[in-house]
């Protein structure tokens, strides 16, 4: 078992976020059973000014 870090804060507590710039690069995306069933809550990319149903249909998931 690894020592914990007392100086480290506990992962829960943790608010701090990476905000990036867009690129052309290509990225990977995984969802999970965790992620919202609705695309638009917690969703950094989406804003009230957004077309809702396009974004939906954007994330929706493929079933065949």
């Amino acid at each position: 078992m690894a020592k914990k870090n007392e100086q480290m804060p506990d992962f829960k507590q943790l608010n701090d976020r990476l905000i990036a710039n867009p690129t052309d690069e290509p990225t990977l995306v995984i969802k999970t059973n965790l992620d919202p069933k609705d695309p638009t809550e917690d969703n950094p990319y989406y804003s009230h000014n957004t077309d809702k149903e396009k974004f939906n249909d954007y994330f929706e998931e493929e079933t065949k």
